[in-house]
């Protein structure tokens, strides 16, 4: 008469161990490709918020002064427009005084093909 059926054995601790470390594993792996994800979320909604910062200013410009920006320092200097010079890049062509003007928002470090 045993006691104690049910003995653990090593097969059943190290069995646990693997599972335990692959489900760990797992997990981590999943967080780090939803971090990712969230991260490049986060990227598109700062671009979209800028493209829509920078077109607001250009309306309010033109509604104040009867003409758009002249460039996008004008901008920065006169009518408070911030972003982050280091992520973005904006390429802003003013044709004339009464012609809506080119604009053109790159993410910097991105390769476009």
């Amino acid at each position: 008469m045993y006691r104690f059926k049910d003995r653990i054995s090593l097969k059943n601790i190290f069995g646990s161990v693997q599972f335990s470390v692959i489900f760990f594993i797992a997990i981590f792996v999943f967080f780090l490709y939803m971090l990712g994800d969230i991260s490049e979320d986060t990227r598109v909604r700062q671009e979209e918020s800028l493209n829509s910062a920078v077109h607001r200013c250009i309306v309010s410009c033109y509604c104040v002064e009867g003409t758009y920006p002249p460039s996008l320092d004008y901008m920065v200097k006169h009518y408070g427009l911030t972003y982050d010079k280091s992520s973005f890049f904006i390429d802003y062509r003013s044709e004339g005084a009464n012609i809506y003007p080119e604009v053109a928002i790159i993410r910097k470090g991105e390769r476009h093909e």
